[in-house]
């Protein structure tokens, strides 16, 4: 059985959110089946991995690069037929089908959910393209039972069709050295306690309602930054313009996008994690900080209860006085904030990117074995 996994989201040196997801899920395959995985990818020089591959040059210009390739990815059958099974695990729609059995992976259908906070083009595409994708697809895994659940609702897919495999923290999320956290705080110039949010600054996030439930927590007197970690997204001038009418400017810190090897350390030197997004397909951010040993408030909504259980505290997404009680407490109740920390690395132990390979293989199994 020989397995091609796309994998062009790892070109380049900015993984996160998918990126993240193949590249741990690649990892631990080829620990476990290496010499029968090749990765699909259009791009030589910006993709560095060292494995099997097959590249398939992106030959359409003008569009997205990532839409264009899929798009021609499945007239490529003469350099795909060496393959039993294709995976995409990305979720961008390829539209043609392969003669390889085909699986699918979705992540999240935020475009189709809430369209309006999405560029037009990604919503067009979820709306044309997916749903011809996710009928040809032999199988189709989804990340959390929240996302199986939007599937079945938006498009009508039999559950039988869909196996749902959780995703993990990659094992460099742990609690860390007192250096070592010291050292990134002083790269960063964090010299402050502080609150941490990491994400793309992008509407679902819900970052403006964190900004002004900080601000009620400042009237409290408690001496804590924000800090906001991420790229930016789109639709995020209301951030800024929540900032700048609270008078937050020297309150509310921006990194900007974070290298890898540093937010293991981030997470570590921040007294709270708060995530109050309104819909994640998974939520893997709160997994990370409790894996740090991070407390973690996060949102009701979508999969983030399936990611954290009874080990964080979960509030209504636009209850802003809600979500800054919740941190006044969890920053003033060192009770509280102990059995979390306890809870949350207990939690962060039943993921794992070994078992999500493992369950993966299982279903490149099952789908080979149909014939």
């Amino acid at each position: 059985m020989k397995l091609g996994i796309t994998s062009d989201w790892l070109n380049g040196d900015n993984h996160a959110g998918i990126a993240n997801y193949v590249h741990n899920l690649l990892k631990e395959l080829i620990k476990i089946k290496n010499k029968d995985i090749y990765l699909i990818n259009y791009a030589k020089n910006e993709f560095t991995y060292k494995h099997n591959k097959i590249i398939i040059p992106n030959p359409l210009k003008g569009i997205s690069k990532t839409v264009s390739w899929y798009l021609y990815l499945g007239v490529q059958n003469n350099r795909l037929k060496k393959l039993d099974i294709i995976h995409n695990p990305t979720q961008c729609p390829t539209f043609f089908r392969f003669k390889q059995k085909y699986i699918f992976t979705v992540h999240d259908i935020t475009p189709l959910i809430d369209s309006k906070e999405h560029p037009i083009h990604r919503v067009l595409s979820y709306k044309l393209l997916l749903p011809r994708t996710l009928k040809t697809a032999d199988k189709i895994i989804a990340v959390s039972n929240s996302t199986k659940k939007d599937l079945i609702n938006y498009f009508d897919i039999p559950e039988e069709k869909i196996r749902v495999i959780l995703n993990a923290a990659d094992e460099k999320f742990k609690p860390l050295s007192d250096k070592e956290v010291k050292e990134t705080k002083q790269k960063y110039s964090l010299n402050f306690p502080f609150i941490l949010y990491v994400g793309t600054l992008e509407p679902r996030k819900n970052i403006p309602s964190l900004i002004k439930a900080f601000y009620k927590l400042k009237k409290k007197n408690l001496q804590y930054k924000l800090v906001i970690t991420g790229k930016k997204g789109w639709k995020y001038k209301e951030i800024f313009e929540t900032i700048d009418k609270l008078n937050l400017q020297n309150d509310v810190v921006f990194t900007g996008y974070v290298a890898d090897e540093d937010l293991p350390a981030l997470y570590n030197a921040a007294d709270l994690f708060v995530y109050p997004s309104i819909y994640e397909g998974f939520g893997l951010p709160p997994l990370e900080a409790m894996a740090c040993g991070t407390p973690v408030i996060t949102s009701n909504t979508s999969s983030l209860p399936e990611v954290v259980g009874d080990a964080g505290i979960m509030i209504d997404p636009p209850d802003v006085d809600g979500l800054a009680d919740a941190m006044h407490e969890v920053l003033t109740n060192e009770g509280l904030r102990a059995n979390m920390i306890k809870k949350g690395l207990g939690r962060a132990k039943m993921f794992s990117w070994e078992k999500c390979a493992r369950e993966t293989l299982e279903v490149y199994e099952e789908v080979y074995d149909e014939g």
